[in-house]
């Protein structure tokens, strides 16, 4: 995702953590935006210095949650684990987030699902997301040696998509379990058998 220069400011940290927080709860659409002025305690003038328009603090919230993803990947990968453990850090993180008090699916989806128009500006940072999402998961499998990263990236991604949408809808540990249990005939060059959690 293309870096851009924004004004930083308390009031506008403060603006995209309510935003964060009223999108994910409630949607966006359902949303006015004098609602998230009010919750977070700032002016209509502050919140339009830094946001022209609703849609602003939108893509604005959705790249801060990709920045907040990259960020862990970016840690996990400073401890140097093998590919094959870093896939493990990775599919079970995923796991423990569909188990979070308050999870309701992933961000990135549900906006997808209120913005239908796939050339609207907030589904382009909805498609760059998950094209690094993809990219990175490729990079990680490629240096196990599997035969066709590209395909076992894809086909993670989309059992990650059900993970988030299952954990939504029905028993967060038992698609948690699902979930490591199909990621491994995915990676046939071997991952660990750590993998797969102990039920809970």
């Amino acid at each position: 995702m293309a870096a851009t220069t924004t004004r930083r400011s308390a009031a506008r940290d403060r603006l995209l953590e309510t935003a964060a927080k009223i999108f994910y709860t409630r949607g966006i659409h359902s949303v006015p935006v004098d609602d998230v002025i009010v919750a977070a305690e700032v002016s209509r003038a502050t919140f339009y210095r830094h946001f022209p328009g609703k849609e602003d603090l939108v893509r604005a919230y959705l790249e801060a949650e990709h920045d907040r993803i990259r960020g862990l990947v970016a840690a996990a990968a400073e401890e140097k684990p093998d590919p094959s453990k870093m896939l493990e850090i990775l599919v079970l993180g995923i796991g423990e987030e569909i188990r979070a008090p308050g999870f309701r699916g992933c961000p990135f989806i549900n906006a997808a699902a209120e913005y239908p128009d796939p050339e609207h500006p907030v589904r382009k940072v909805v498609r760059e997301h998950r094209t690094w999402f993809r990219d990175s998961i490729a990079e990680i499998v490629a240096a196990t040696g599997h035969p066709d990263p590209g395909a076992a990236a894809r086909e993670l991604t989309l059992l990650r998509d059900g993970a988030m949408v299952g954990g939504y809808l029905e028993d967060a540990g038992e698609v948690r379990e699902s979930l490591a249990h199909a990621a491994r005939p995915v990676l046939s060059s071997g991952v660990p058998e750590a993998l797969v959690p102990p039920a809970s």
